[in-house]
Order: C-alpha cells, then structure tokens, then sequence
C-alpha cells in the first residue's frame, strides 16, 4: 500500500501540498481504509482507499474515492494513475484561473 501511494505522496510535494495519513480497520468489514488528508492551505481535501487481501497477503485496491473541497459525493477512480491523471488536470485549470484572476486585478 505505502508504495502505491508513493507516486500520489511524490505528486503532493511538487506541487506543494501538505498531507496526513491515517488507517482505519474496521471490525465487521473485510476491507481496511486509509484516509490521506491533503491541501495546501487546510487539510480539506480527501483520497479514501478501500483495499483488502488477496489469499497470498497482497495487497488490492478496491476502490479510490477522491473528494475535493469537502464534496458530498466523491470522485471514485479504479486505480492510482488514473486519479493522478484527473488531480493534473484539476491543478493545472487551478493555476490558470487564478493566473487569469490576477491579469483582471491588474487592469
């Protein structure tokens, strides 16, 4: 699991965002969750993974739910690259709207 998450950690530190991480085991389910927490000014941004064990120990991801400013109903992704594709995409739409926001400021 900790390597999975590695692209997404390595993606956060190039564009500056803090995170935290958490797991959580539940009692009755057979899945576990882990909970990554992260944004640039407060942590309100999540990633929540669903994964479980295969017979052999490995680890699987059953499902990616990426939630973005605190969103009621989440973003949900198969795997890693493609959440990493769509936080790109998201980022860099970010940073030209507020490129274009300050443009207007200064006229």
């Amino acid at each position: 699991m900790i390597t999975m998450l590695s692209r997404t950690k390595e993606f956060l530190r190039q564009h500056n965002y803090r995170y935290e991480k958490s797991y959580i085991r539940p009692l009755m389910a057979p899945e576990s969750v882990y909970v990554f927490k992260f944004g640039q000014d407060s942590l309100n941004n999540r990633v929540i993974i669903r994964y479980g064990h295969t017979w052999t120990g490995r680890q699987r991801i059953n499902e990616i739910d990426l939630r973005l400013h605190k969103q009621k109903h989440p973003r949900v992704f198969q795997n890693e690259a493609d959440m990493l594709d769509y936080l790109e995409s998201h980022i860099s739409r970010e940073q030209r709207d507020s490129d274009h926001t300050t443009d207007a400021e200064k006229v």
